[in-house]
């Protein structure tokens, strides 16, 4: 894919038939097939190429970007929002859904930054740290005994509800 990408290049419209964007999908890496996850991972990249050249990102946005799994995730979210925006539907209320995007790109720039990546030397992420032996028995246990998730539903604003109520029915 040549640098920078021309992101009009990911919707090549049909020759003779009238423009047509795609139906924009919903990208979840775990559930793609290998070919699948190479195929997306290449158009994302070509993306992303374009996307440090245009926002001038090419000092946040690290070359081992891609070696990183929670950028890659803030990367799919922001090229899926950005293919819905800029490709997608043009519907009531969304007249600065192009300003809205840049605003959501802006918001999630700090966390595309790779500080152990910043010299050009990729830094594995840190390993996960294993949970402790009985861990999960111990959430089963939470969640059967914990108030959190065994008291009965009941609306915070259910007596300020009951007041109301009681003061519509009140005799005259």
């Amino acid at each position: 894919m040549p640098y920078p990408m021309n992101p009009a290049d990911l919707w090549p419209m049909p020759t003779g038939a009238a423009a047509q964007k795609p139906e924009p999908q919903r990208w979840v890496w775990v559930a793609m097939q290998p070919a699948e996850r190479r195929t997306r991972m290449r158009e994302l990249g070509g993306w992303v190429d374009w996307l440090r050249t245009t926002f001038e990102l090419h000092n946040t946005i690290t070359h081992c970007w891609y070696r990183h799994p929670a950028v890659v995730e803030h990367l799919t979210a922001l090229y899926t929002g950005w293919m819905r925006t800029y490709a997608g539907e043009e519907a009531p209320g969304r007249e600065l859904a192009e300003a809205d995007w840049i605003n959501t790109l802006h918001a999630l720039t700090p966390r595309l930054k790779l500080p152990a990546c910043a010299t050009g030397t990729h830094q594995e992420p840190p390993l996960l740290v294993p949970a402790p032996p009985g861990s999960a028995e111990d959430f089963e246990l939470y969640l059967t005994i914990s108030d959190a998730t065994t008291i009965p539903a009941a609306h915070p604003a259910a007596a300020e509800l009951a007041r109301r109520e009681a003061e519509f029915d009140a005799p005259l």
